[in-house]
């Protein structure tokens, strides 16, 4: 299929309305690359010596609020949402970079060349007209067929520019399934330190794209060897030598890389990968010498704090950083079919919530792959899974009792205060023990009955179902731990 075939219709109406009205214009940067490397491009730039005020004037909707002359043109009439906005930027020079991040000044140029060699990557430097004609000054299509990842131009020069290319590149690898060209490999080695001036967002949003690429687990190898992981997180390289010994092959390191892996083979979401990557994050810490193996006594409960540090520096939003934290925090529920009762099963659907049960088997699917075997859903999974289902249909929150505070206060004449709130909880235990008993007649007759009862024997009944939970959950935690040979 000829190049030009591959372009949308809108896009192609773009560059012929510029080249009508006098003006050169090309496709350029990703789109290029991808259409080259028979990918389908995220999005459309477009790049022509137009200055702003003229492009604008030759389009029905644009917006143009930037300081790069970048005029967004608007097609609402598409389906497509990497068509809705195509981006039309004038050729430009950028000065000088002071902060390894943003140009000081911007100019607009008329010849693309100027333009060209301002990029990143040769690979992201090659501009495309509507005739099929490619420009390619720095040999980006020979790259692409050796899947090499190139500056354009002094590698150092391009990362003292723009700090962020040095994570960029590793993305492309991880995307691309590129390899990097020793000289920008050695740049990046050599000017690391560069990265502390970009501010965590971006690093954030880098990383996202290395965790979402189909080949995380290289872009994080490269990461490490070139010195910039510990802009992510210092803790994953602590686990670099950790040996494990039990059933696990590979070192921590190894292990979480290959974890994460196995969640990108599946497509998995960005909440599964982290928390794959992280899930035995906390065991490099509490690791002990045993009588005659390694401990990693709490090492979940650990891992769950540490890996909301990290999320919460990296500014992820709240509802991810919470997910991950508590999908680490409970990756150790897995016990003995055999032996695990449906009650364990509705207090861990408690614990990490309905909604988030069926990521936290994703997560441990992903943890068994990481560990060397072969099957990812043996019969003890797939048992879980059963179990888990079956237990759904059951009461698992105060909410799904069925009575409420309100009701228990219209019974009793209880004012609204702590009371409540323990004979709520106790009712819960009672129904996550026995699920026959969430019947509004025996919970409006025990609740009652709890209503006699003063708030220290409330309390002391409350902590006497919660010990008893927690006397559950250590024997099942102590199984877990004797079955993966880390007790």
């Amino acid at each position: 299929m000829s190049i030009i075939k591959k372009i949308p219709h809108i896009v192609l109406h773009i560059t012929q309305t510029l080249e009508n009205a006098g003006f050169e214009a090309y496709l350029v940067g990703g789109c290029v690359r991808d259409l080259l490397y028979d990918q389908k491009p995220k999005d459309w730039d477009i790049t022509t010596n137009a200055h702003p005020e003229k492009i604008q004037k030759l389009f029905p909707h644009t917006f143009y609020e930037n300081t790069y002359g970048t005029v967004a043109v608007v097609n609402d009439d598409v389906s497509d949402e990497t068509l809705k906005i195509v981006e039309v930027t004038p050729y430009r020079i950028e000065g000088g970079y002071t902060d390894n991040r943003h140009p000081e000044t911007v100019t607009f140029a008329e010849n693309l060349n100027d333009d060209l060699q301002r990029r990143d990557f040769t690979i992201n430097a090659m501009a495309l007209d509507i005739r099929g004609n490619i420009r390619d000054p720095y040999h980006g299509q020979d790259d692409i067929k050796n899947k090499t990842i190139r500056t354009v131009g002094k590698p150092t020069d391009r990362f003292s520019e723009d700090a962020l290319r040095m994570l960029r590149a590793i993305r492309f690898c991880a995307e691309l399934d590129f390899v990097m060209e020793k000289n920008t490999e050695e740049a990046i080695l050599n000017n690391s330190q560069l990265l502390e001036k970009i501010s965590k967002e971006r690093i954030r949003d880098e990383f996202i794209k290395i965790l979402m690429s189909d080949k995380p687990k290289r872009g994080l190898e490269i990461a490490h060897k070139v010195g910039i992981l510990r802009f992510i997180s210092l803790e994953l390289e602590k686990g670099i030598g950790i040996d494990q010994g039990g059933i696990h092959t590979y070192d921590v390191w190894e292990h979480l890389l290959r974890s994460l892996q196995h969640t990108a083979d599946r497509g998995w979401p960005l909440e599964i990968r982290l928390a794959a990557l992280f899930h035995d994050i906390g065991k490099p810490v509490t690791r002990k010498k045993g009588e005659t193996k390694w401990t990693f006594y709490g090492h979940e409960v650990v891992g769950a704090r540490m890996t909301q540090k990290i999320l919460t520096d990296l500014k992820f939003p709240k509802k991810i950083s919470e997910k991950v934290t508590k999908l680490v925090r409970w990756h150790m529920f897995f016990a003995d079919t055999e032996t695990l009762t449906h009650s364990a099963v509705r207090r861990i659907v408690t614990r990490v919530g309905k909604e988030n049960i069926w990521s936290l088997m994703d997560v441990r699917a992903a943890d068994r792959i990481g560990t060397g075997r072969p099957k990812e859903n043996p019969y003890r999974l797939r048992k879980y899974h059963a179990m888990i289902d079956e237990v759904l249909r059951d009461p698992i929150s105060v909410g799904m009792l069925k009575v409420d505070g309100r009701k228990i206060m219209e019974m009793t004449g209880e004012k609204p205060g702590p009371k409540i709130g323990f004979i709520l909880r106790i009712l819960l235990e009672e129904v996550l023990e026995n699920p026959t008993l969430n019947t509004a007649e025996y919970l409006n007759t025990r609740a009652k009955e709890l209503q006699q009862l003063n708030e220290k024997e409330l309390l002391d009944l409350d902590k006497k179902a919660k010990d008893k939970a927690a006397q559950e959950e250590q024997k099942e935690i102590g199984n877990i731990h004797k079955k993966h040979f880390i007790r």
